[in-house]
């Protein structure tokens, strides 16, 4: 016979769960909810425009011109070589943070970098724009500061802690077995680091590449103050240190400004779903990568 005591635990313990699974289901529920929002306003653009149109090489909304490859290309040159300087320098901070630091200087390295994703996006356009820009634009001897590359260098910095994290992490994560052979087989620290640790928290580290580039491709405020907002085609080397203008910088621009309902209108939603879809991809990569390297985890 069950003591009211025992029954008054099982409620309890049915109502948490079944709270938690709630919760959990409509988290993914606001995310469809989102998805199927911008169907709704967005996909009526890829019936009023023609494909030739909405893939132009011009994004000239007053004519009637919806051309979205220059916000493509112009949101994956910044991403990319945000990326490409954001990875050696995540990556050789996280080694220092896990491998070489002492034990006191981690304590409190860690906590700083996470204080720096905590910096608000429009704090870091401002410095960008009064700070970096003139300062490429002396240095670089450019027309303008407000360049691809301004931007690049404001996601690279907004993209550490999340890289930064990640990689300590899989660092963190390689057994120490792994240090011991070999340094018993006579490597040294630094060999030891590069040659075996690293290389075996690779999956980790490219999974905080791919965090990395979901944070830079979605951030709207600091990189509209800092690439210029020019729609053209970035397509030569030289793009790097010319302005261009990526997709959340037009969305943010423009939606304030545009006619409900109109072809313009249906356009930006249609760049949010482009947009979705990207980030999407990305995350959905990030987390196959967590998930195949638990499972490896768990068979070791």
């Amino acid at each position: 016979m069950n003591k009211p005591g025992q029954a008054k635990t099982r409620w309890a313990e049915f109502i948490i769960e079944s709270s938690i699974r709630v919760v959990g289901f409509s988290t993914i529920g606001f995310v469809a909810l989102i998805f199927l929002f911008l169907l709704r306003e967005g996909v009526p653009v890829f019936y009023e425009v023609s494909p030739g149109n909405l893939f132009g090489t011009h994004w000239y909304p007053t004519f009637d011109i919806f051309g979205t490859l220059p916000l493509i290309l112009g949101s994956a040159y910044v991403t990319i070589a945000a990326i490409v300087i954001a990875l050696p320098l995540g990556v050789c901070t996280a080694v220092f943070v896990r491998e070489v630091a002492p034990a006191w200087t981690r304590d409190i390295l860690k906590p700083m970098i996470e204080v720096l994703a905590g910096i608000p996006s429009v704090v870091l356009g401002f410095f960008g724009m009064h700070v970096i820009a003139p300062l490429v634009r002396t240095t670089l001897n450019a027309p303008t500061g407000l360049t691809a590359f301004t931007g690049a260098l404001l996601l690279a910095y907004m993209s550490l802690p999340t890289i930064i994290s990640v990689a300590e992490d899989a660092l963190d994560a390689v057994p120490k077995s792994y240090r011991d052979a070999a340094l018993a087989m006579g490597a040294t620290k630094w060999q030891t680091i590069w040659r075996v640790v690293v290389p075996a928290a690779r999956s980790g580290i490219a999974t905080a590449v791919m965090l990395g580039m979901g944070r830079a491709i979605g951030e709207t405020m600091a990189v509209m103050m800092v690439t210029g907002n020019a729609g053209r085609m970035p397509l030569s080397l030289d793009s790097l240190f010319m302005p261009v203008r990526t997709m959340t910088a037009t969305i943010a621009a423009e939606m304030g400004e545009v006619a409900n309902g109109s072809v313009h209108y249906h356009a930006l939603f249609g760049i949010g779903i482009i947009l979705f879809i990207l980030t999407f991809v990305i995350n959905l990569v990030a987390a196959k990568a967590i998930f195949k390297k638990q499972y490896r985890g768990g068979l070791r």
